[in-house]
């Protein structure tokens, strides 16, 4: 390759490369899965997603518990007896066991803890949004008195 080749090449990538930020769309003609491209979330959705986010928090509890897991009178899980006896009798193993436990424990109560956000923040939402749509109903009222939907109010922002 030639010096004026590679000096070409060179200008033609920089004036190629863009220095202005892009950020990605959805398509203009409705290609985002929306209502020309706006985000709609149905109440019906949230609730489903927060149900889920509950049953999961429930079911990771009890199966999740290794460190509580055939309990003694003292409390302590099984998993953890047999680290504790393990290093009474020299192995190292006890004391690599103990460290299993602990860090399972901490990511079993993180993922519990983003569910249980996850469920209130859901149900929190819907509840909010619920109380919003009956305010602006009670606001709104078209000539005859009745509500104005919000289907009814997006027609005059397009």
């Amino acid at each position: 390759m030639a010096w004026d080749e590679w000096e070409r090449l060179k200008s033609d990538a920089a004036q190629k490369t863009s220095t202005n930020m892009q950020l990605n769309q959805s398509a203009a003609s409705g290609g985002g899965g929306g209502v020309d491209g706006d985000l709609v979330v149905n109440q019906d959705d949230l609730g489903a997603v927060g149900h889920e986010a509950f049953v999961l928090h429930g079911d990771l509890q009890k199966a999740a518990d290794i460190a509580g897991a055939g309990a003694n009178k003292e409390g302590a899980g099984s998993t953890m007896q047999a680290a504790a006896a393990l290093k009474s009798h020299g192995f190292a193993t006890g004391g690599v066991l103990e460290t299993t436990v602990e860090m399972w424990t901490s990511q079993v109560r993180s993922i519990l803890q983003a569910c249980a956000h996850i469920s209130n923040h859901l149900d929190f939402s819907k509840k909010l949004h619920a109380q919003d749509d009956a305010k602006i109903a009670a606001a709104l009222r078209g000539r005859d008195g009745s509500a104005v939907s919000a289907s009814e109010l997006d027609k005059y922002f397009k």
